[in-house]
């Protein structure tokens, strides 16, 4: 059985640069980023997709999500929030991510 990278960065096995984490989700920065700011929200216990997650989940997911891009300034001009699940959507971790990027336009349809 593979090792799920996220869960190592939760579990402190891997590093990462850590933007918020408390009881229920960790936000850090993207190592591959697409965007001048680039960022993932994840929750701490090991959830594999959307499809899996109830709503308080999906909810502290988000407002973290909103937290952090304030941080960082992109409530001025915007950001996007992207969750991919399974593979076809591009899922490249089994691990429930919401990505947050901003800092440049982005075009529509993303792809």
């Amino acid at each position: 059985m593979s090792t799920c990278i996220f869960c190592e960065i939760v579990n402190k096995k891997k590093k990462a640069t850590i933007l918020h984490e408390d009881d229920q989700v960790v936000a850090f920065e993207d190592t591959r980023p697409q965007a001048p700011i680039h960022f993932l929200v994840i929750p701490r216990p090991h959830i594999e997709t959307v499809l899996d997650a109830d709503k308080e989940t999906l909810g502290n997911l988000l407002a973290i999500a909103v937290q952090e891009a304030k941080k960082k300034g992109l409530d001025s001009n915007g950001f996007r929030t992207v969750i991919n699940c399974k593979r076809y959507a591009g899922q490249s971790v089994n691990h429930l991510h919401v990505h947050v990027m901003g800092g440049r336009w982005f075009s529509w349809p993303p792809g």
